[in-house]
């Protein structure tokens, strides 16, 4: 009875918490008319409110499923089925949109328990690589089970960030707190080389966060500490750096995610700034887009970043707890606009 009375008063009500939940169709570009749009605006994902079909949703509602939301979110990536991997406090979710299902990575005891998963990347052959900075351990999942470790025992002192170069059957693993990158074989996980140290001067560290490889298998190092990005090729050389600590655009203040889009422009979100900054293959400033805010569009405490095949910009936010998205209309969004 007690039950029964709930319901009825939740569907009274429900018309007022609507606007919770519901998304409202929003049109934001950058840079704004009269000058070409380059990067639009697309959707965010909260947790389950965003990903599973209405009727589903509806059940979770009433107790029949559960409604899930991000704790604190902040790597993301995506396969390419399209399926996007963020990891989160104590896990990492597995959302595939077209479906509206989710699943979640590293929540059953074991081995592969996950407790503070930060990077995340994923290969053609369906291996998903985790860096878990509470553990020190990088984790290897294969069709929702762990199948691998990566690192012995004090090698990582807080792995943040993985890139995998498939063509050269690569993976580099970004540790923080050694001010370095390590490099391993992708199939036996045996270490190839270490790049860099702690210093000031180039190619050296000073706490790295987040790592990205170009079309051209050039790693891109965000040297958060230092206030730049660095850049070396597949040999460990340094290529160039660019940036330096400031509050104009093209400088730094607290820099974290990065990705690379098809045309090898390379996106760097700020934490500080609240926005996520375009550079060229040479690192000079194209555009900056985004600021802060909780309204679509806009950053709180922004974090991760991933660009996919498709050249869709993935941005993850530890204060308004979302991702959002994004497109770069480039090349290839204009030839699909096409078909």
């Amino acid at each position: 009875m007690l039950r029964k009375t709930l319901i009825i008063l939740f569907l009274f009500l429900l018309p007022s918490c609507a606007p919770e939940f519901e998304k409202k169709p929003v049109d934001i570009v950058w840079p704004l008319p009269p000058d070409e749009p380059r990067i639009k605006y697309v959707d965010y994902i909260r947790g389950s409110m965003d990903i599973v079909k209405k009727k589903k949703f509806t059940e979770a509602l009433f107790g029949e499923e559960s409604l899930d939301v991000f704790i604190k979110p902040y790597g993301v990536t995506v396969d390419r089925q399209g399926r996007i991997y963020v990891t989160d406090k104590g896990r990492v979710w597995v959302i595939d949109l077209e479906k509206g299902e989710y699943t979640f990575l590293g929540t059953e005891p074991g081995i592969g328990r996950l407790a503070n998963p930060i990077g995340i990347a994923t290969s053609s052959d369906g291996r998903v690589f985790v860096a878990d900075v509470s553990q020190d351990r990088v984790f290897v999942y294969k069709d929702g089970k762990p199948v691998a470790l990566i690192g012995h025992e004090g090698e990582f002192k807080s792995p943040s960030s993985i890139a995998i170069d498939e063509k050269r059957n690569r993976i580099y693993v970004c540790d923080s707190n050694s001010h370095i990158i390590n490099v391993y074989n992708l199939d036996d996980y045996k270490k190839i080389m270490t790049i860099g140290k702690r210093g000031h001067d180039k190619g050296e560290f000073n706490f790295p966060t987040n790592i990205a490889l170009n079309s051209e298998g050039h790693l891109h190092v965000v040297d958060t500490g230092n206030w730049r990005i660095q850049v070396f090729d597949p040999d460990g050389n340094l290529v160039r750096t660019f940036g330096q600590i400031g509050d104009v655009p093209g400088t730094f203040t607290r820099p974290k995610g990065i990705g690379i889009d098809s045309e090898d422009h390379i996106y760097v979100v700020d934490a500080a700034f609240e926005n996520v900054q375009i550079f060229d293959k040479e690192g000079r400033l194209l555009m900056p887009f985004s600021g802060p805010g909780i309204e679509p569009g806009q950053l709180s405490l922004p974090a991760g970043l991933f660009v996919d095949h498709n050249d869709r910009i993935y941005v993850v936010e530890q204060v308004n707890k979302r991702v959002q998205i994004f497109q770069y209309m480039g090349k290839k969004w204009k030839e699909s606009q096409k078909k």
